[in-house]
């Protein structure tokens, strides 16, 4: 599905995704990554729901966002709880659906000028 929101210059776009990838400005991302509203696009050690850990929701608190968008992947599946602790200690907001999803809300809230992350699963 192609997406082409109309936003701010310097601000990373998910321009395009699939099962097995996503398209962030003008590079393709095979793995899991992290996408902040400006900046590098990181890499997110994970393919599932599974696999995550506190570690991984840590890496998204010390980039401060005020709303995480998690895409869980082609269905909506829930992180536990107990591994939210660190977003929830940072009053970080928490957002879960599934990948397709995130990725269009994403767009939409760096379209308002929010400070939202995309956190997104993506299986290779």
């Amino acid at each position: 599905m192609k997406l082409q929101p109309d936003i701010a210059e310097g601000v990373n776009v998910i321009k395009s995704h699939d099962l097995g990838s996503v398209r962030v400005n003008d590079q393709n991302f095979a793995h899991s990554i992290l996408v902040p509203p400006t900046g590098e696009v990181l890499p997110w050690p994970a393919t599932e729901v599974g696999e995550l850990t506190e570690a991984h929701f840590a890496q998204i608190a010390a980039c401060q966002p005020e709303l995480v968008i998690f895409g869980s992947g082609p269905t909506l599946r829930f992180p536990p709880p107990a591994l939210l602790r660190s977003l929830m200690a940072a009053r970080i907001g928490v957002e879960t659906m599934d990948t397709a999803a995130a990725c269009r809300t994403y767009n939409i809230l760096v379209g308002e000028g929010r400070k939202a992350m995309a956190a997104l699963l993506i299986k290779p």
